[in-house]
């Protein structure tokens, strides 16, 4: 796969999680494939991706992840991502294990183009065999049986998601993607289940105030998860969704 295509494509899936995409932003010291924003209640969120189209046989060393750590200090984004079209290196994976980024390789990319194939979004494994000329590669380290056990055990999890996804119509998808439209939803459910809760069971109002809470936190996250295929994505929104929710049943349980 050609760099262009792979940034293409890794910016379609972006825009249609939520992101406003910059291709090709730059710093005063860096060019950087993309930097995404998300909008929420309470505050913009920043995400730096790089995008490294190697060959199968060389994987993404550590010096990449490190500067890319520089230019997410730079922008103060609160996320680096890097997608390539080979593998990491063991030393990166471990490295980013212990730090905030999310990495990507061939056989993520690949489960990502099945997911976002309904959007006609083309990405195949003859494609990735076009090496990034602008980048020598640290080290080389062939790894296929790693990715593949990753792959496996995240298999059923994404199998269960989209069954959910596709339960509802697109076009209320659209509408349930909203930030606002989500919160308020649960507020909604949480506060007519321990209204219900509350009417045919002898509980307290600081346990029914928990209960809220506590459905609260569920619904947000649940909500998000069966709509976003992204997990970076879920986690962001959904911890929005809930604080938002539990700041407005605080408000309410006082006032």
């Amino acid at each position: 796969m050609k760099k262009n295509k792979l940034v293409e494509f890794v910016a379609k899936i972006m825009e249609d999680s939520g992101f406003k995409v910059y291709k090709e932003f730059r710093t005063s010291r860096h060019l950087i494939d993309i930097y995404g924003v998300l909008t929420t209640v309470l505050g913009d969120i920043g995400i730096v991706v790089a995008c490294k189209n190697y060959d199968e046989r060389w994987n993404v060393g550590l010096d990449v992840l490190k500067e890319m750590e520089m230019v997410a200090k730079t922008l103060k984004a609160s996320k680096v991502v890097i997608v390539t079209t080979s593998d990491f290196t063991q030393q990166a994976k471990n490295y980013a294990a212990r730090r905030n980024i999310k990495l990507i390789n061939n056989d993520g990319l690949l489960r990502l183009a099945k997911k976002f194939s309904k959007d006609d979004v083309e990405y195949t494994s003859e494609e990735v065999e076009v090496i990034d000329d602008s980048y020598v590669p640290s080290s080389y380290e062939g790894n296929p049986g790693t990715s593949f056990a990753k792959s496996g055990k995240r298999g059923s999890l994404n199998r269960k998601r989209d069954k959910v996804a596709n339960f509802f119509d697109p076009r209320i998808k659209n509408i349930l993607r909203n930030t606002v439209v989500l919160i308020l939803i649960v507020l909604s459910l949480s506060w007519i289940i321990s209204t219900i809760i509350g009417a045919y069971g002898n509980v307290n109002n600081a346990i029914l105030g928990i209960i809220k809470i506590l459905f609260s936190a569920i619904l947000a996250y649940g909500l998000v998860f069966s709509l976003e295929r992204d997990i970076t994505v879920t986690m962001v929104k959904g911890t929005t969704v809930f604080f938002v929710s539990l700041l407005v049943l605080i408000l309410l349980i006082i006032f």
